[in-house]
């Protein structure tokens, strides 16, 4: 039989076998000690994964292709990418393994070799490559720091930047600084909404800071007057553990501990952003691709690139990370850790279907753990800023998406992630915006600067979250929650109790053209001291919450449509009801309350809100909502927890809660089940009950003027409002026809700030500065709608 005959023959059984879709298999090998000039067998493997990429390319989607990694560290070269020439198909997948979980590292950073010499005050240096770029510095797998002012501290857990200081760049500070070009300024929102980064560019003629940036939130609102901080800066480098790289002299300064040895260290710094890249379409996508067991390391910081700006809300986005996914389908990332990524960890974007994110532990990550984000393209008649608004006389009312770039059908399920937002101050856990159907479960989520799940709009819903643990959350930020979403849709203006309330009155079809699928948050336990638990803010609509366990900031509810929540237990607290639409078609029932409601600024009419417990010593605590049509049928008592000082909330046989349609739920299913991951994850503290007692020592302050019902902001109002404590103001409640206050052109739910230069936060503080001004004329600074605005009357009304 000639050559030429038998490999015929061996193609066309290759081929029948395909067709009769017997299994076959193929197996590469690649290993630190291999050579790519190898075979790629187990005895002579190959040295990169993408030689191995390239060799599995002639069997892939023809027979099963498993690519074996042996321990060691992979430092790529360039971005891995996976494009559709390396699809697998459903019975012949293609598959990269690490052979140990956690023993094959891709890192996509250098191991550099230095000669360290003493410098000054504990300082060394040491001569690296010409050109190299330094974003990060990393000595024996730990990341340290770049020269900053203030200092870190690691106890300030909750303060903006571990360390902050309302003088970071001021021009008496940059003084003492030769040359800030190239260092950073870090600064949390003025209402504390996220951050915002800058590159300093120098200084001028007058010493000041000069400066490029500050895109990185959604919401201008210019950067807090004393949550600053700066690094990168040579004369800032006074605390052991951290570094400055000069790249002009190619040389690189660090402090180490005291009695470190340094010359026995392992150096390693950043270079790339992104270390895998799967790049397809819709038309050609990448397919059955399976990653498992690899420990991702040195991906570069990105938070200046963090520009492109999501649906009205608070955020913007950069669309990468350390794995970038974009047209893919049926792919799978399992049994990862990503160890302090600069940027996000997982970024799927655009058009993805059925990805399976399963097993990882992502912590320390810069920026978001795993975000689903699609394509404002595939949005119909998308807003991007606040203020901006639809003429809902004319939008497209069709429902649903204009096309399929956006992700959907997506799992993140059995994971472990914390340490979110080491850099950026505007992240999540998980993050999802412009998708569909995504599925949340089994996993746990704490130590993050902003959110622990967040879906910040309402296209297209379907979401599923179940079984999740999520805590420690909104740790530097303020004014959100361990899950928080937004609703600005196609139907929601920020005038919505006028415009947006009369368009759904006239067609209640209208909040579901966007929000098409109900999403589901069920199954789980949440705590936030530093927000809510749940948090469903501006326009967030069609939810059903149902069986979860939250601890400390309970249940918020704003202006939104079919929101259905029952049989949740709020430990001592309650339902937060924020500027409730009329006809809003919510339920709130069957639930357990430890609080009375907290409503501000709610139509009550068109929603059930009934059949709840309250655990109160006050038999009046619904005294005022019953008068209001409000929790007619629900009871105040002592539901009889089993174990609440060990977290078991369920109730006992025969407790008042079963009369009022409460069921008990499992409290042991909460969080990552893994068992390597759930021996490392943390659990939230469970609270002491305080039952609650006297609803007067909720009093508010109110009062008349010109005619108007005015209120002065407390506690959460202030989120209603969408103003800081420190700005505070005068909320007008009530106008009545022909008052002095119509006539001054004042409208409901205006908010004054200031009379004249002077603030007001207090009704005091009000009737104080206008015995002060006397007859003179005033100038009114209030927000309306979100926006700032001056009113000036002529003369005192």
């Amino acid at each position: 039989m000639t050559l030429v005959s038998s490999m015929s023959r061996f193609a066309l059984t290759i081929t029948l076998l395909a067709v009769l879709n017997v299994a076959i298999a193929a197996d590469i090998y690649v290993s630190p000690e291999g050579r790519d000039t190898n075979v790629g067998s187990r005895e002579r493997p190959l040295a990169t994964l993408e030689a191995a990429r390239d060799k599995a390319r002639a069997s892939a989607g023809i027979e099963t292709v498993t690519i074996h990694v042996a321990d060691g560290v992979y430092y790529l070269p360039e971005t891995l990418v996976f494009d559709p020439n390396d699809s697998g198909t459903a019975d012949a997948p293609v598959v990269y393994r690490a052979i140990n979980e956690g023993g094959a590292v891709l890192s996509g950073g250098s191991r550099l070799e230095l000669e360290w010499t003493a410098h000054r005050a504990g300082i060394f240096k040491a001569d690296t490559p010409k050109g190299i770029a330094i974003d990060q510095l990393f000595i024996d797998g730990v990341s340290q720091r770049m020269a900053r002012y203030p200092n870190y501290d690691a106890k300030k857990t909750t303060d903006a930047w571990q360390g902050f200081a309302a003088d970071a760049f001021s021009s008496e500070r940059a003084a003492n600084w030769a040359n800030p070009t190239g260092g950073f300024i870090h600064a949390m929102h003025a209402k504390r909404w996220g951050g915002y980064h800058y590159r300093i560019t120098g200084k001028n003629a007058q010493g000041e800071v000069t400066y490029d940036g500050g895109w990185q939130n959604n919401r201008q609102m210019g950067m807090h007057d004393d949550f600053r901080m700066v690094e990168n800066i040579f004369e800032e480098l006074d605390a052991p553990g951290e570094w400055f790289h000069d790249s002009d002299t190619d040389t690189l300064y660090y402090l180490p501990e005291t009695g470190f040895v340094l010359n026995k260290a392992k150096v390693e710094v950043v270079r790339l952003r992104s270390l895998v890249e799967f790049r397809g379409s819709e038309a050609a996508p990448v397919k059955h691709v399976t990653l498992q067991g690899f420990v991702v390391r040195h991906a570069a910081r990105t938070f200046m690139d963090t520009k492109e700006p999501l649906l009205r809300s608070d955020w913007t986005i950069y669309r990468g990370g350390a794995f970038l996914l974009t047209g893919t389908e049926d792919v799978s990332i399992l049994d990862f850790e990503f160890d302090q990524v600069g940027g996000n960890a997982i970024f799927v974007n655009k058009y993805n279907r059925r990805i399976l994110i399963k097993g990882c532990h992502i912590h320390d990550a810069g920026a978001s753990g795993i975000s689903f984000v699609g394509d404002p393209g595939a949005v119909r008649d998308p807003l991007f800023e606040y203020s901006q608004k639809n003429n809902l006389s004319n939008i497209d009312r069709t429902p649903g998406p204009k096309n399929n770039d956006y992700p959907s059908a997506g799992v993140v399920a059995d994971c472990l992630i914390h340490g979110i937002g080491r850099v950026e101050r505007q992240p999540a856990g998980v993050q999802i915006s412009m998708a569909m159907d995504i599925t949340v479960r089994d996993t746990t989520i704490y130590d993050t600067s902003r959110a622990g799940i967040n879906v910040s709009d309402g296209t297209w819903g379907g979401h599923l979250i179940e079984r999740v643990d999520v805590f420690d959350t909104v740790l530097e930020t303020h004014d959100h929650g361990s899950f928080n979403s937004w609703g600005r849709d196609r139907y929601w203006r920020s005038d919505h109790r006028e415009t947006s309330q009369q368009a759904v009155d006239a067609d209640p079809g209208l909040p579901f053209i966007d929000a098409m699928k109900a999403t589901v948050i069920r199954d789980s336990r949440w705590r936030s001291d530093h927000g809510w638990d749940i948090d469903l803010d501006d326009g967030s609509s069609n939810y059903d919450i149902y069986n979860n366990l939250m601890l400390s900031g309970g249940l918020k509810l704003r202006e939104g449509y079919r929101r259905r929540a029952w049989n949740n237990i709020t430990v001592n607290n309650g339902l937060h009801a924020h500027v409730w639409f009329n006809n809003s078609n919510d339920q709130v029932h069957s639930n357990i309350f430890m609080m009375p409601h907290r409503d501000i600024r709610v139509n009550f009419g068109g929603q059930t809100v009934d059949r709840n417990l309250f655990f109160s010593n006050d038999p009046n605590v619904m005294k005022s909502k019953r008068e209001q049509g409000w929790d007619v049928n629900s009871i105040v008592a002592d539901p009889l927890f089993e174990d609440p000082e060990r977290g078991d909330f369920r109730v006992k046989s025969g407790s008042p809660a079963l009369d009022v349609g409460f069921s008990n739920f499992p409290m042991d299913q909460f969080g990552v089940k893994k068992p390597k991951l759930r021996a490392i994850a943390r659990t939230p503290v469970i609270p002491p009950l305080v039952i609650f007692e006297d609803p007067s020592s909720e009093n508010t302050t109110d009062a008349v003027w010109l005619g108007a019902q005015i209120h002065a902001l407390q506690g959460e109002e202030y989120s209603a409002f969408g103003v800081s404590k420190e700005a505070g103001g005068i909320a007008v409640l009530e106008i009545p026809v022909g008052s002095a206050a119509a006539v001054a052109r004042l409208k409901v739910g205006d908010l004054i700030q200031s009379v004249n230069g002077n603030q007001v936060s207090t009704i005091a503080q009000l009737f104080g500065v206008l015995e002060r001004l006397g007859d003179v004329p005033m100038k009114l600074e209030l927000v309306r709608h979100g926006h700032l605005l001056i009113i000036e009357l002529e003369e005192r009304l």
